[in-house]
């Protein structure tokens, strides 16, 4: 993580407790997936990925920071054509609305962050990514640190050292990250967990 934008440096942290989404038990709000099934909406996957981290690097209205650099961004470009950072945009309209970008390695998808310019479109972008990581059988979604706009999902804390553990367990296999993906089907996996959780 950066100072700030401006900032020349990063700087590596490595939190006494970690932030997880779970994947089998993920916890789907009503509304939510009632608007998610909108066919009016269009999920891809890094179709523009530059545009999705430059989004998510301007500064936020409650803050008026962010922790995205032009080092961070360039690492994450050159991660993604290296095939491992991931982008999920959604478009209304043919315009992208919102998205969220993380790191794929094994059985492992890091979280980074996300943003909308229409209220709860990010959510819709981790209902999406859920679905392929659920349908890839996914190990591990770190959301790295604590954010309480997550916990309606079933986000939990964990401390590093069980964190260690997952991650042991998970970032040496070899999931699939799809790249082509169908809305429809996206749909009738989240039904699948739902009737789980």
């Amino acid at each position: 993580m950066a100072e700030d934008a401006h900032s020349n440096e990063i700087s590596f942290y490595r939190p006494e407790k970690r932030f997880i989404i779970p994947i089998d038990s993920f916890h789907i709000p009503k509304k939510l997936f009632h608007e998610f099934k909108k066919k009016k909406y269009q999920f891809l996957i890094n179709s523009n990925f530059t545009a999705v981290i430059e989004n998510c690097s301007k500064k936020r209205r409650t803050s008026n920071e962010t922790w995205i650099n032009e080092t961070i961004i360039n690492t994450f470009i050159q991660l993604k054509q290296d095939g491992y950072a991931k982008s999920i945009e959604c478009y209304l309209e043919k315009k992208l609305v919102g998205g969220l970008y993380g790191l794929h390695i094994g059985g492992c998808f890091f979280g980074e962050s996300m943003f909308s310019s229409i209220s709860n479109i990010s959510k819709l972008c981790l209902l999406f990514l859920v679905s392929i990581l659920f349908k890839e059988s996914f190990n591990l979604l770190d959301s790295q640190f604590y954010n309480p706009h997550l916990l309606q999902f079933g986000a939990y804390e964990i401390s590093n050292i069980k964190y260690q553990e997952k991650l042991k367990n998970a970032i040496n296999k070899k999931n699939v990250f799809l790249e082509n993906y169908d809305h429809q089907e996206s749909i009738s996996i989240l039904h699948s967990i739902s009737h789980k959780s």
